[in-house]
């Protein structure tokens, strides 16, 4: 294969895996909430029939359903009896309440007043660097932790915090000017500009231009991991 046709694959592959990554619409409405049951119950079958690693096959065998009758609870299509979703819990080993908590389960929001987040020191915080946390959510359905910090910076420092964590991040500059450290690149940040990383690389200030600086920072990685 020629080096063009190689290239040509490859903006291919990215095109359709930016396409991939924004199928969502952030904009969507639900169906009304009754028919959403049926798409809880279903997740709920497919999230823990995957955890214990069988295959639709199994649990329909286990269950006495036939595999395409398990396909349309899972897909939520159609609307399962007790007595089947008693087969199902038998044979997935978990109650039938729990079947229930995508559906029940409460979803909540944090709100903070300007000013009002929780001041906290980070690993490597100095003096005349001030994070103050705006919010925080520890179980959701998403499966994600975010975490949005306010960060302030008013004074200047020799040595400059470096972070390194899982997750992703995002930071969005507000005030001031800040020449900002990813890996072994350096980004001159200005207000209005963002920055979108792999938080696994070590990053963080590099240098102070105008102060004082402040910026968002929100932090999202997954439930099991955490942030440091």
């Amino acid at each position: 294969m020629s080096s063009g046709s190689s290239n040509r694959t490859t903006g291919d592959a990215e095109s359709r895996t930016r396409r991939s990554a924004l199928s969502q619409d952030p904009h969507a409405v639900r169906e009304p909430r009754e028919n959403n049951l049926e798409r809880a119950i279903g997740h709920a079958v497919r999230e823990r029939r995957k955890m214990l690693g069988i295959t639709v096959a199994d649990l329909a065998a286990a269950a006495g359903l036939s595999s395409g009758m398990l396909s349309k609870i899972e897909n939520g299509n159609i609307s399962p009896s007790l007595t089947t979703l008693q087969t199902l819990s038998q044979a997935l080993g978990v109650p039938i309440t729990g079947f229930f908590r995508r559906y029940e389960g409460v979803r909540n929001a944090v709100f903070v007043k300007a000013g009002e987040g929780v001041e906290l020191e980070r690993r490597g915080t100095r003096s005349g660097h001030q994070y103050k946390m705006l919010g925080h959510i520890h179980e959701n359905t998403s499966g994600v932790t975010v975490e949005p910090y306010l960060i302030t910076l008013t004074t200047d420092s020799d040595v400059f915090p470096t972070f390194q964590h899982t997750g992703m991040e995002f930071l969005h500059m507000l005030e001031g000017e800040v020449l900002y450290r990813h890996g072994d690149r350096r980004f001159h940040m200005q207000p209005g500009d963002s920055l979108f990383f792999d938080a696994d690389a070590p990053h963080g200030p590099a240098e102070l231009l105008v102060l004082p600086a402040r910026y968002l920072s929100i932090i999202a990685y997954p439930q099991t991991g955490g942030a440091s």
